[in-house]
């Protein structure tokens, strides 16, 4: 198939409806919006605090949707925290993410758990995205928040995969599912970077400043993530970043092949990361997709 026959077919969205979204969160002087179309898709417990944690409150009727349970199925994070197993750290880990998400006024008719083991969404990027497809559209989202791609965590990763598989399947039905994304961290040469967007010369972003009471709301919500409190102590209080997200190819390695879990035992290599989205752009019937 040609460029040419995809774009007829498939046409660029306008994102009118994340382009609006992005200019309320800039905008300090608008303190609520209707957000019963938007959905906050992450892959932690916690990473919605981290994310856009002081927006949260901001998003009337807002949807949030965690991939993951926070629990390896190894065990050593369950033990490392006191846990037994791997199901009584994943309970507490929900306790968590319900104790954060009260704070920002979120019911619980409006958490989603998708209930993916921690480090296993990456081997079943296919299930993941299908998964989000059918919740966009039973709730009829119009806009999502998730991860940037950008080579930190495999979950993350994952996860921004399956999001832009699920927008990449709703145009074919000249259904919109604009994309913002945010940063949480990646690999530079002295290390990690936290909380900041690989460079990308036609996606500016947005830094929404908060004020102190905002500042007070989100570290409220980092510390009702108990069990995860050295972790997000590396991460800002300050300052949410948020951007549209550009196109990916996700038959190639983010961040230039720099990947911070293969510094790491997080049971994932570019390679198998490769040969994994490939193997799932087959299945979902992406492989030949323009990626706008």
């Amino acid at each position: 198939m040609t460029a040419t026959a995809i774009t007829e077919r498939n046409p660029a969205p306008q994102r009118a409806a994340g382009e609006a979204l992005l200019k309320m969160l800039a905008d300090p002087n608008r303190a609520h919006a209707a957000a019963d179309d938007v959905a906050v898709i992450i892959a932690h417990p916690d990473d919605e605090t981290i994310g856009c944690g002081a927006q949260l409150h901001r998003l009337d009727d807002v949807t949030v949707v965690v991939a993951t349970n926070g629990a390896p199925r190894d065990g050593a994070d369950a033990r490392a925290h006191g846990y037994a197993s791997p199901t009584a750290y994943a309970a507490a880990r929900e306790r968590e993410l319900c104790n954060a998400l009260v704070l920002a006024n979120l019911p619980a008719s409006r958490i989603i758990e998708l209930g993916f083991s921690d480090q296993t969404t990456a081997f079943r990027l296919a299930d993941l995205a299908r998964a989000i497809h059918v919740l966009v559209a039973a709730r009829d989202i119009k806009v999502v928040l998730s991860h940037a791609f950008e080579g930190g965590h495999p979950d993350h990763d994952a996860t921004a995969f399956a999001v832009h598989a699920v927008a990449a399947l709703r145009r074919r039905h000249r259904q919109a599912l604009d994309i913002i994304e945010m940063p949480f961290y990646h690999r530079e040469d002295h290390g990690w970077t936290t909380q900041r967007f690989l460079r990308h010369p036609r996606r500016p972003a947005i830094a929404v400043r908060l004020n102190a009471a905002e500042r007070d709301w989100k570290r409220r919500m980092v510390a009702a993530h108990t069990t995860q409190r050295a972790i997000l102590s590396a991460f800002d209080s300050d300052v949410e970043r948020f951007r549209l997200a550009p196109a990916y190819d996700f038959h190639s390695l983010p961040n230039r092949g720099k990947l911070l879990y293969e510094q790491y035992n997080w049971g994932l290599t570019g390679n198998s990361w490769l040969m994994l989205s490939r193997s799932a752009l087959i299945e979902l019937g992406l492989a030949g997709e323009r990626w706008f």
